[in-house]
């Protein structure tokens, strides 16, 4: 396998794997660090090396102490047989299938028609549904975005950026302008620079000599002067600073809290950390961030796709992998139980082709 290759299956592999480990402990009003913290240490799980312990095997809580996700089943360590069905892999898949069928000079329209043919408007939420509604009535991009949208600095146009990143490596700028063109389609503001920063930060991790410059890197393709970028860069200086993760991450809250839990800006910022504080590391970086809270499995996904780019696939720990089993749950139409390492390759020959 190629190095190119490596990397590519190691984002794949990264992202499916962040998703699995943050998807129980999805709710990040309910599921704050404390809580996330009080279940491992019950399960004597930190650090954390591997998916979220079985709740069964624990001692008995009180009542609605540790509530996860009813998809935990599927995704806790024991359990794990392929990924469970998740958005934030589904628009990597989505992604994926409209380049390989529209091509790098996809349009934002184009985007919207393979939504309404390949994706259930039941599995879409918050921005994306309200442009998949809007798409069935008939309005247009950009209008899709704002009409009747609440939603539209959410973190949804975020976690669809990384297919962007991935077939353009070393290519921040592209990357970054290929997932605005998908982006405004149902976000405006700082839910577009999220979109263009992540699949900026994904494209930079292929070249970069770590996550910090990979960072550094991204932050060149949105607005200097964006909410979004300060608080990056607040992060940063955290760092810099050496101020303790849970420290920073206190920090950062107390600047972003307001914003709600599944806004771009304060998902970022836990992002951010967890990149930082997980120095490239593959299992620190995914813990870290997943333990960080908010939409932990959209963050865990972004987190291990950036760091299984860093590391490549050959170097993410087997207990990640082994138990995806090479298979995909996929609720888009075609792509359901599909091998991940057939989404790499198919991923891989887009890169190559890249102008």
């Amino acid at each position: 396998m190629t190095e190119l290759a490596d990397r590519i299956l190691g984002g794949w592999l990264g992202r499916i794997a962040g998703n699995m480990l943050g998807k129980p402990v999805e709710r990040g009003d309910y599921w704050t660090r404390d809580r996330i913290d009080r279940y491992l240490r019950r399960a004597d799980a930190l650090p954390l090396t591997d998916y979220l312990p079985d709740p069964d095997l624990l001692p008995p809580a009180a009542p609605g102490e540790f509530e996860l996700r009813p998809e935990w089943r599927q995704c806790v360590r024991g359990r794990v047989h392929g990924s469970c069905r998740d958005d934030d892999v589904d628009y990597a898949v989505l992604g994926l299938h409209l380049l390989e069928t529209h091509g790098f000079a996809f349009t934002t329209e184009q985007v919207g028609e393979l939504w309404l043919l390949r994706l259930p408007y039941l599995q879409t939420f918050t921005a994306e549904r309200a442009a998949y509604r809007n798409l069935a009535n008939g309005l247009k991009p950009p209008l899709t975005a704002t009409y009747d949208n609440p939603y539209q600095e959410w973190i949804g146009a975020l976690i669809r950026a990384d297919v962007y990143g991935w077939t353009s490596p070393g290519d921040p700028r592209r990357a970054a302008a290929l997932a605005r063109r998908d982006a405004v389609l149902s976000h405006t503001g700082n839910g577009v620079y999220g979109a263009m920063w992540a699949a900026a930060l994904v494209a930079a991790a292929f070249t970069a000599d770590g996550p910090r410059e990979a960072i550094e890197t991204s932050l060149l393709r949105i607005p200097a002067s964006s909410r979004l970028a300060r608080t990056v860069r607040r992060a940063l200086s955290l760092h810099t600073a050496g101020v303790a993760w849970s420290e920073a991450l206190d920090e950062l809250t107390a600047d972003t809290a307001r914003l709600g839990w599944i806004h771009t800006i304060p998902n970022a910022a836990v992002l951010t950390a967890g990149l930082l504080y997980g120095e490239g590391d593959f299992t620190r970086t995914i813990a870290l961030t997943v333990r960080g809270g908010l939409d932990t499995d959209s963050n865990g996904a972004t987190a291990g796709s950036v760091a299984g780019v860093l590391c490549g696939a050959s170097a993410i720990p087997p207990q990640w992998t082994a138990p995806l089993e090479d298979r995909v749950s996929s609720a888009v139409f075609g792509f359901d139980g599909v091998r991940i390492t057939d989404l790499a390759e198919r991923t891989a020959r887009l890169a190559r082709l890249a102008p």
